[in-house]
C-alpha cells in the first residue's frame, strides 16, 4: 500500500509496498536513509544496542567486502555510500543511525542497496526484536531543503528475530525505486551476511 498526502509530505510505504523513486521525486540523487526506534520494552541489564548495515547487491544477488557497509566499515566504493556512525543507545528523539547514499556514484555493476538492522550481541543478551517498537525508516532528499520523500513505519510484527532487511533501493529499467520490505531474520548480522553471499564474522 502507497498512501500518497500533500504535494510537500512523505509518501508513507507499508509493508511490501514499492516506489518508483525517479518518478515521484524527479532528480533524486543525493539520500540520507534515517532509521529510528525505541526499546520501551526491555528491562534486561545489558544496553540494547541496534546496528544498520548496508549491502550493495549485484546481478546475482550477492555482495563482497568493500560492497558491505556497517560500523566497522563506514563507507561504501566511490564514497557512494557513508554511514554516520554506530549508536549504542537508541535514545532521543529522531533518527538513531543515518546513512547517506549518493546515487550519481554508486558502480554501474550494483543493482541493489539494501539497508538492514541487527541486534548486537543478541543472543548473549536475550533480546530480539519483539523488544524494540516505534521502528521506522524514511528517505530524505538532501538537495532538496531536506524534503522527506518516504516514510516507513515497520509496525509490531516482530517477535525473535534478531536481524531485518528494512527496505532495498534498487535499479530498474534506468529508474531507482525504492521496495519496503521489514522481513525479519533470526541469527543476527552473520545471518544477513550469508544471505548476501559473505561468509565471514564480524566484530
Amino acid at each position: 500500500m502507497v498512501s500518497v498526502g500533500q504535494s510537500n509530505a512523505p509518501i508513507n510505504l507499508s509493508k511490501g509496498a514499492k516506489i518508483n523513486l525517479s518518478k515521484e521525486a524527479p532528480g533524486l540523487k543525493k539520500i540520507m536513509v534515517g532509521l529510528g526506534w525505541d526499546t520501551n520494552k526491555y528491562s534486561g541489564r545489558d544496553d540494547f544496542d541496534l546496528d544498520v548495515s548496508v549491502f550493495m547487491v549485484n546481478s546475482s544477488g550477492r555482495t563482497n567486502v568493500d560492497g558491505f557497509i556497517f560500523y566497522n566499515n563506514l563507507k561504501g566504493p566511490n564514497d557512494c555510500v557513508i554511514h554516520q556512525g554506530d549508536n549504542r543507545t537508541g535514545e532521543g528523539e529522531g533518527d538513531d543511525e543515518q546513512i547517506y547514499i549518493d546515487l550519481d556514484l554508486v558502480p554501474a555493476e550494483i543493482e541493489k542497496i539494501a539497508v538492514t538492522v541487527t541486534i548486537h550481541e543478541a543472543d548473549r543478551r536475550g533480546q530480539n526484536f519483539g523488544l524494540v517498537e516505534n521502528a521506522f525508516c524514511r528517505l530524505v532528499n538532501t538537495e532538496n531543503d531536506d524534503r522527506e520523500v518516504v516514510h516507513f513505519d515497520l509496525g509490531e510484527d516482530f517477535s525473535v528475530e534478531t536481524a531485518i532487511v528494512v527496505g532495498e533501493l534498487y535499479k530498474h529499467n534506468g529508474d531507482w525505486k525504492f521496495n519496503a520490505i521489514g522481513q525479519g531474520f533470526s541469527g543476527g548480522l552473520q545471518a544477513l551476511c550469508r544471505n548476501y553471499g559473505l561468509d565471514a564474522e564480524y566484530r
